[in-house]
């Protein structure tokens, strides 16, 4: 029995849009001072309710995001606390100079959030597949990252972006996506990695939607008597070092798994603290490789890179010791 009850069920699914959507709503009649601002993608990005309930409070810029996040940026330093929602492509890549210069340069509190993160874009292609997002986002100082696993820990993100007193970045996928928790308070903090599953012979640490395949991955290990240790690291800055380092420590494996390029996201993150630890544990990435990815439906995608429970089970049994 573990103190936090998770779903193990993949066909238990909820749009995290949805969720955010909602979030924003609640957020937004809790607070007077939260705006939203979107480039032309209101129905994508799930503002339609906020549209509604505060049209005095939604900004529309059209396709223009350079200029949505240099107002987003002015908004800030007049005691708002605006949320800049689009495609997690446009605001990484598009607008990269102005999150960079006008946001997180002044340490301005702006919620810069990317939707339709990794390959969940699909058969769009490559022009709207965000596989470098974090890296750049997680380059830039005083920019906090923020990858929830499922619905309901969007909630929770969206409430701890918009009392994190400096820029952040809030990223997540496009479709229903499987439910993670079946408890609503088990204990978010941003800055602090979740422990869902304890295990000593492998640590699976696993961000965004694949958390799910991770657990299932260790439950399926277990029946071997494979000990998988599964941590969820929702945010991935400031990450949560004591708890890749205690891992690293107390396990011969860690494996990391992400919807983005194993270059510059969580499994360089995770690598870089195990080596500034002095730990000699082999650390083994998942993700997209140093690649373009193919154009396909976001679930063959996931396959043919190996982001499932399979690829998880199958890296494991590979680089454990018969």
């Amino acid at each position: 029995m573990y103190p936090i009850q998770v779903n193990l069920d993949a066909g238990e699914q909820a749009s995290i849009r949805v969720a955010f959507g909602e979030a924003m709503v609640e957020l937004g009649r809790e607070n007077p001072n939260v705006v939203a601002l979107t480039a032309d993608l209101c129905a994508a990005v799930q503002l339609g309710p906020f549209k509604k309930e505060f049209p005095e409070r939604y900004y529309n810029f059209g396709c223009a995001e350079q200029t949505m996040y240099g107002c987003a940026a002015g908004m800030a330093t007049c005691g708002m606390i605006p949320f800049a929602i689009t495609f997690a492509c446009f605001s990484s890549m598009r607008a990269c100079e102005q999150v960079r210069t006008d946001i997180a340069y002044p340490r301005l509190g702006v919620k810069v959030v990317g939707t339709h993160g990794g390959v969940t874009q699909g058969v769009a292609g490559t022009t709207h597949h965000a596989t470098e997002d974090i890296a750049i986002m997680r380059s830039m100082a005083n920019m906090a990252i923020l990858v929830p696993a499922d619905a309901v820990e969007v909630r929770h993100a969206v409430y701890a972006a918009a009392a994190f007193e400096g820029p952040l970045y809030l990223r997540i996928g496009r479709a229903d996506e499987p439910v993670v928790y079946r408890q609503e308070d088990y204990g978010f903090e941003l800055g602090k990695g979740v422990l869902l599953r304890n295990g000593g012979d492998v640590a699976v640490i696993a961000t965004g939607q694949m958390v799910h395949a991770a657990l299932v991955a260790a439950d399926q290990l277990a029946r071997d008597s494979i000990g998988v240790r599964v941590i969820n690291i929702h945010t991935i800055k400031p990450l949560d070092t004591e708890i890749v380092k205690k891992a690293a420590f107390e396990t011969s494996l860690i494996v990391t798994i992400e919807d983005h390029n194993i270059i510059g996201g969580l499994g360089s993150a995770v690598a870089e603290t195990i080596a500034g630890a002095g730990v000699g544990v082999k650390v083994l990435p998942l993700g997209l490789p140093d690649i373009y990815a193919a154009i396909g439906d976001p679930e063959d995608l996931f396959r043919k890179y190996g982001m499932t429970v399979d690829g998880i089970t199958k890296t494991i049994r590979q680089a454990l010791p018969a």
